[in-house]
């Protein structure tokens, strides 16, 4: 198994300091504090190891309230909300040095059969017809700041083929739609709750940067304030996250400084198998007023 996908595995297995308790690391991967596909999936993680028998998650709504600090662990408490006679409710609280800085609520449900339907997938070039992206060239990487660098240059657990690429250190306009094919770049166990945790992690990315589109604009810039605000997963039909995926993602609306994105999530054979949304910060804030050594958290 490659560094990065046992690197995410390890960072997903929390260490369980008791019943439902539970301490997370945090790990660098170039974004300015904590990235929020781990806390989600760090907080399901939490959530799952709660569960007294085996009912899967099919909702997660969460609440980003604080920037993280990758430079420590977070712990996570559980509270066993309820235990039904079909479904169980969890709420995971993150807490890092003394606050809350996210919380959310998973609800799970033994399995049952009941009416189905769901939209057709889009009819985009499947991944095998798609480029691996590139990374820029060294020397305009040398131009970009360190974390910048370090997103750009690295590679990560998941790989990313996007159907319509986009230059995100020179934006253009463009309407607020996004297709991305991804999957775990090495396969893992059949487990699927990692599957569900990892599918959590991975929701993170691309999605709220859609709603920049119309606006030319990308968190690259130094003038870009993003961060996320709230997100919702709804798990709906059995998948793995080492085949790959479809995130269909648009972005109906942008007001007040806040940015709304939605996504769906379909397997290769056209199976709808969760659906997102996720309102974050988008602020663009004058150069003039811009601190360039300011380094708090922007909500």
């Amino acid at each position: 198994m490659t560094s990065t996908v046992s690197e995410l595995i390890e960072l997903l297995s929390l260490e369980r300091l008791e019943d439902d308790l539970f301490r997370g690391q945090s790990r660098d991967i170039g974004t300015r504090y904590v990235f929020g596909g781990q806390v989600l999936g760090q907080a399901l993680s939490a959530a799952q190891a709660t569960m007294p028998e085996p009912r899967p998650a099919h909702s997660l709504h969460a609440y980003f309230l604080r920037a993280g600090d990758v430079e420590h662990p977070i712990v996570y408490h559980v509270d066993r909300t309820r235990d039904g006679g079909s479904f169980s409710v969890r709420r995971v609280t993150a807490i890092q040095h003394g606050k809350v800085i996210f919380f959310c609520a998973a609800s799970f449900q033994e399995a049952e059969g009941g009416a189905e339907h769901q939209p057709p997938m889009p009819q985009v070039p499947g991944p095998d017809d798609i480029r691996p992206p590139e990374p820029p060239p060294p020397e305009v990487l040398a131009t970009l700041p360190s974390k910048v660098r370090r997103w750009l240059d690295r590679s990560g657990p998941f790989e990313f083929r996007q159907v319509h690429p986009r230059n995100d250190l020179e934006p253009a306009r463009q309407p607020p739609f996004n297709h991305v094919w991804f999957r775990l770049s090495e396969r893992v166990g059949d487990g699927p709750e990692l599957h569900r945790a990892l599918l959590a992690y991975a929701s993170d990315f691309h999605l709220l940067g859609t709603a920049t589109f119309p606006h030319g604009i990308s968190y690259y810039q130094p003038n870009v304030q993003m961060a996320s605000l709230d997100h919702a997963l709804w798990f709906h039909r059995p998948f793995r996250a080492d085949e790959w995926l479809l995130y269909a993602i648009d972005s109906p609306s942008a007001q007040g400084s806040r940015g709304l994105a939605r996504g769906q999530i379909f397997s290769r054979d056209g199976r709808l198998v969760a659906s997102t949304a996720q309102e974050g910060l988008i602020r663009v804030v004058p150069e003039a007023a811009r601190d360039p050594a300011a380094t708090g958290d922007a909500r």
